[in-house]
């Protein structure tokens, strides 16, 4: 931008007009600027003649095209802080469907069900124990080498290898935490024929889920302590179950999309677990709730709604996306 002072460099002049344009106060930006060295007033005049560029007045233009629907968020975001829902995610025990399905998956809430899968046969036939007994001669596919690709959420192919079971889960048990080794849901191992009779141990709660042939309904995940899933939403609500290990989890409410840098459709750029908040200073708005799902726990994660993930323990999780509803599961549109 030529009519900007020469004193910021090009990656500052792309911050300060992204920023801009996504509407982060002028006073919080100058003090960004000022925390990096520079002088109050050099940073005041570098965000006015920023905000003054042809560039970024046009960006601005069009963002004023969706202010009513920016108007409309930061009203729920009030909303929501003020049911003081902000603070915590909601726990229940025993909660009967109905009211799980009218408070939480219909309101567009998450929700913690302590115990919900504690009788289902798969806590005693799917942790890494029964798993490398029962089914280790299988060969599955599972995602390999990511700690060398900062993309591997994004680019996943490059990091397909196919093993033995009982090899995956004992370089799981014995390796330590890791990020590095991952039977993902991308991997598809319940389509597996060797694998599909796990499919058995699950149960279909009636009014809350229901069984179905399509692929990728079920789905399997299993990881050493320390896998990483960054921060990204999915397209349709999901039921996370927890079967081995823990895993913590990091949300932030699908009407605060506008706080968390979106890109490439549903991930976004910010670093959960250590945030740049120089770089990215509407991410302070943002309302990160934490919880810590433990074995037999199911999460309920709508459709939206942004998380991140971070195994505690080597763990085994199941997900599934056919609730049993009539329209089926509402789906996010991408445009």
């Amino acid at each position: 931008m030529a009519d900007v002072a020469p004193s910021l460099g090009p990656e500052w002049r792309e911050w300060l007009a992204e920023n801009v344009v996504r509407g982060v106060d002028a006073e919080r930006l100058v003090d960004v600027l000022v925390s990096e060295g520079f002088p109050r007033a050099t940073a005041r005049a570098e965000v006015d003649a920023t905000r003054e560029h042809p560039a970024v007045r046009a960006g601005l233009g069009h963002t004023r095209l969706h202010e009513d629907t920016l108007c409309l968020l930061d009203t729920r975001v009030s909303l929501h802080r003020h049911s003081g829902r902000h603070r915590r995610v909601e726990r229940h025990k025993d909660l009967p469907i109905p009211e799980v399905m009218a408070r939480y998956y219909l309101a567009h809430r998450p929700v913690l069900l302590e115990g919900f899968m504690r009788d289902w046969p798969l806590m005693k036939r799917w942790t890494p124990q029964s798993l490398a007994r029962d089914l280790g001669d299988v060969e599955v596919e599972v995602m390999a080498g990511r700690e060398a690709r900062p993309d591997h959420d994004l680019e996943p192919d490059a990091c397909r290898t196919v093993m033995r079971f009982a090899e995956f889960l004992r370089r799981l048990e014995e390796g330590g935490p890791s990020n590095d080794l991952y039977l993902t849901a991308r991997n598809f191992a319940l389509e597996r024929e060797e694998l599909r009779g796990l499919l058995d141990d699950v149960r279909y709660p009636p009014g809350l889920l229901r069984k179905s042939s399509r692929p990728g309904a079920v789905k399997l995940w299993v990881g050493p302590a320390g896998t990483l899933t960054g921060l990204h939403h999915d397209l349709g609500s999901v039921l996370f179950g927890q079967v081995s290990g823990r895993k913590r989890f990091r949300l932030i409410p699908s009407f605060q999309t506008h706080h968390v840098y979106s890109h490439l459709e549903v991930w976004s750029q910010v670093d959960a677990e250590r945030p740049d908040l120089t770089r990215f200073p509407a991410y302070r708005e943002a309302d990160v709730l934490e919880v810590i799902v433990e074995p037999g726990d199911m999460l309920l994660i709508p459709a939206g709604w942004w998380h991140w993930v971070h195994a505690l323990e080597v763990s085994v999780s199941v997900t599934f996306q056919e609730f049993d509803v009539p329209e089926g599961n509402t789906w996010w549109k991408l445009g």
